[in-house]
Parts: structure tokens; C-alpha cells; sequence
């Protein structure tokens, strides 16, 4: 059978695109917001610590050597800074390191004096330290460090890790959103291709596109419900309405045809019309079949055992007695039934003119694959892909054959109808051999 292609669910490729969307807009906007929130931050810190040396110059300048003390002691007691002598033999480290700092840095020049030393440890205290002078005394105020730290990665990492959080769940509604009506109509489609027609989409949602579609597909479900209904009365009527007028023709031959050979031909003929009529049925026989575990040597005999013909056919069954698969007995049964028919007619070896059948087996996983093969000539491998459309014969000396064309064509609607797969293909030393997959009984 041939392979389907695995790929992303339209929900995950919706999914996925809304989401690579606003992730890569929410990460520039951190990238603007960062570069546009450094300036400002920078300016504003600047802007509070030139204020308190600017207060603590000032509260110092104008107070004399007693009050300056007592000064002093107040705004380390109150405040979250120090003021403290700036000796010649301190140790400091530079405050400015990367661009931030080198702003505040600069921004503190500009609004203090040129020289101003900005220091991030002093004598091994960390903080940040400012050396300002007062009447040419120098000094050092300790600020709280936090006042100009700006956001850390890891503040920004916890923000972008929050939106793309909240990305990922709005993609998930949206894309939910966008794929409903597909779904639904893809749900309705699959019940249709089931052969249930009852399946009915929104007529009066929002959007004007999804509307038209639900509209015309209700449409095309109620026309497919009534071809359906009109297709099984024209099948019942068709088999009631020909087989009684050949049964008529059967009880007329039977007493008016005094020739023997004659009457037996006509038989012959009443019956090939009957068993046609039966593979037209069978081939239109909708709806799925009820499966249960039914054993599979058994039906295979039986169904064998009508082939009585030992000049035609002969069957060879290697199937385990105890083999077991889940299907419907009926259906399954046509399925042999229709592959012996096959063989009977197109499968005779050219040197002994008796199809030579064998059926074997082969346990694969859960499933189980039989193989019905012949001694026959074959088929062209171009061809192989035809022998299950309807009314084709694979080649001109099989124009000759009273059948209906149909026998392969209903094997494989019965293995559909039982959740099946069938393959036909020539056999590697010759004759042709089909391959009926059905899930092992438990």
C-alpha cells in the first residue's frame, strides 16, 4: 500500500509561526526597550547623587568644625551615605566599567566639578564612593550602590522568560481559534468519506469566508445523502426487477426447450446474469462491517471447498488450525471467495491449463498478512495498479471471461469496510499474489 507523508498538523504549523512571531517581536522590543531605558536610568542616578553631594557639600560648608561632626553623624545615622575624610593614601577602584557607569560617571562631572573621582570600593568597602572637595578639603561620600544599577540580565531574562511565556499561551488560543472551523470541517469530511451524511457545520458563524464554506459543503452533504438513498432503491429495485423475470426465463427453458445441450447452455447463461447481479450488490454494499475474532482456516476450506473442479482449480492451504484475525466472517468469506474466482479464471498454468492456488501466511506484529498466490502468467507491472478499478481486465486475452470485472474491485472494498489492506503483485518466479492484511484476534 502506498506510504502517507507524516508532517505538521496545520495546529502545529499555525502554532509554531504565531509563536516564532511574537517571540521575535517581543525580543526586539526587550532590545529597543533596553537601549532606550539605559539613558534615562543613567541620567536620573547622576542626577541623585550629584544632588546629595551637592545637600552634603552645602550642610557641611556652612557649618563650623563643631556642628560639622555632629553633621556628619546625623546623615550616616539617617541617611543611606557616609561622608568621610578622602586621605592621599586610599585605595579605590574605578566605578566606571561599562558603558552604563561611564555614563553616570560623565553625567557626574557635568553636574559636579571635572575632577570628581567616582570610585565603586574605597580601602576595600564597596559601594558607590564620590571624592568632592570642600574649601579645597577632600572628602568621600558613600551613596547607596542600588540607586544606579540598572536592570540586570537576569531582571530582563525573568520579564522575557514572562512574555514569551504568556506568547506561547496566546499562540496556543489563537492558533486553536483560527483551526476550529477546520477541524470541524475536516471531522465532517472524514464522517462523509464514512459514508455518514448527518454531519452538519455552522451556517451562521462570524467570519464570511468559513460561512460560504460551511454553507456549500451542508450542501453537497444533503445532495450526497439523497444520491446515496436514490442509489440504494435504484440496487433494490434493479435486483428484485431482473431476477424475476429470469426466473421466469429459468421455469420457461426448463419446459419448453426440449434440446438438452441447448437448455443447459441457457442455464448457464440465467446463471452467469444471477451471480453478476450478486457482484453488482456486493460491490455496493455500503456502511463498515462489525468485526469479531473468526477463525481463518476453517472459512478458507469452505469457501474453497465450492471450487469442486479438480480440472480448473486445485486449493492448498497451509493455514494454522488455530489462526484467528478480526473481520466479518460474510465479508471475509467473499474475499476468498472473489480471489479463487480470480485465479480459477485468470491464473491456469499455461502448461497444465488447473490454477494451482496456495495460501500461506505470516504473523507481523499485530497483524496478520495471508498471501493468495497462483501458478499463472501474471500481469504486466503497469498494469498491477488497475486491477481493482471496476470493470477492468488486465489484458486482451482476458476480454473472454464472462465476468463482471468486479472481483478484485470488491475484495477491496471489503478490506476497507473490515479496517483491512490489500496489495496485489507477481510473484517473484512467476504467477500473481495477493496480500490481505487484517489485525491478529486476541
Amino acid at each position: 500500500m502506498p506510504r502517507q507523508s507524516v508532517g505538521l498538523s496545520l495546529f502545529s504549523r499555525t502554532f509554531f509561526l504565531l509563536a516564532l512571531l511574537l517571540a521575535g517581536g517581543i525580543f526586539a522590543w526587550v532590545q529597543t526597550l533596553r537601549a532606550l531605558e539605559l539613558e534615562p536610568r543613567a541620567v536620573q542616578a547622576a542626577q541623585q547623587i550629584a544632588s546629595l553631594v551637592n545637600l552634603s557639600r552645602a550642610a557641611l560648608r556652612y557649618s563650623d568644625s563643631i556642628n560639622r561632626v555632629a553633621v556628619v553623624k546625623t546623615m550616616t545615622d539617617k541617611e543611606s551615605m557616609r561622608v568621610l575624610p578622602r586621605e592621599p593614601g586610599d585605595r579605590w577602584e574605578p566605578f566606571e566599567v561599562d558603558r552604563f557607569t561611564r555614563r553616570v560617571g560623565a553625567e557626574l562631572r557635568s553636574r559636579l566639578e571635572p575632577d570628581t573621582l567616582v570610585a565603586s570600593k574605597v580601602n576595600g568597602q564597596p559601594g558607590l564612593w564620590v571624592g568632592f572637595s570642600i574649601e579645597r578639603d577632600p572628602y568621600w561620600l558613600q551613596a547607596d550602590a542600588t540607586r544606579v544599577v540598572p536592570l540586570t540580565p537576569g531582571t530582563w531574562f525573568v520579564w522575557v522568560g514572562i512574555a514569551l511565556l504568556a506568547t506561547l499561551v496566546g499562540s496556543v488560543a489563537i492558533a486553536r481559534l483560527i483551526n476550529q472551523p477546520l477541524r470541524e470541517l475536516s471531522f465532517a469530511a472524514s464522517r462523509i468519506r464514512e459514508g455518514e451524511f448527518d454531519s452538519v457545520l455552522d451556517e451562521n458563524t462570524l467570519t464570511s469566508e468559513i460561512r460560504e464554506v460551511n454553507i456549500g459543503f451542508n450542501r453537497m452533504a444533503r445532495e450526497l445523502a439523497k444520491v446515496e438513498e436514490d442509489r440504494a432503491v435504484m440496487l433494490a429495485g434493479i435486483s428484485h426487477d431482473l431476477r424475476t423475470p429470469l426466473a421466469r426465463l429459468r421455469l420457461e427453458a426448463e419446459m419448453s426447450v426440449s434440446d438438452e445441450e441447448a437448455r443447459q447452455n441457457m442455464a448457464l447463461d440465467i446463471d452467469q446474469l444471477d451471480a453478476i447481479i450478486d457482484k453488482f450488490m456486493d460491490y455496493a454494499r455500503p456502511g463498515d462491517a462489525k468485526l469479531v475474532p473468526v477463525h481463518l482456516s476453517p472459512l478458507v476450506d469452505k469457501e474453497a471447498a465450492t471450487f469442486r473442479d479438480p480440472r480448473e482449480i486445485r486449493i492448498t492451504s497451509r493455514l494454522a488450525i488455530d489462526l484467528r484475525v478480526m473481520a466479518d466472517e460474510t465479508e471475509l468469506g467473499r474475499v476468498f471467495g472473489n480471489l479463487f474466482e480470480n485465479s480459477r479464471r485468470y491464473g491456469r498454468s499455461t502448461d497444465t491449463g488447473i490454477a494451482m492456488v496456495t495460501i500461506t501466511y505470516v504473523r507481523s506484529g499485530p497483524w496478520v498478512i495471508v498471501s493468495v498466490r497462483d501458478q499463472g502468467p501474471g500481469v504486466a507491472p503497469e498494469k498491477l495498479a488497475s486491477l481493482t478499478t471496476p470493470f477492468y481486465r488486465g489484458d486482451a486475452a482476458r476480454t473472454a471471461a464472462t465476468g463482471a470485472g468486479l472481483g478484485l474491485a470488491i475484495v477491496e472494498k471489503a478490506m476497507q469496510r473490515m479496517s483491512g489492506q490489500f496489495e496485489i503483485d507477481n510473484a517473484p518466479d512467476g504467477g500473481l499474489v495477493a496480500h490481505i492484511r487484517l489485525k491478529r484476534a486476541p
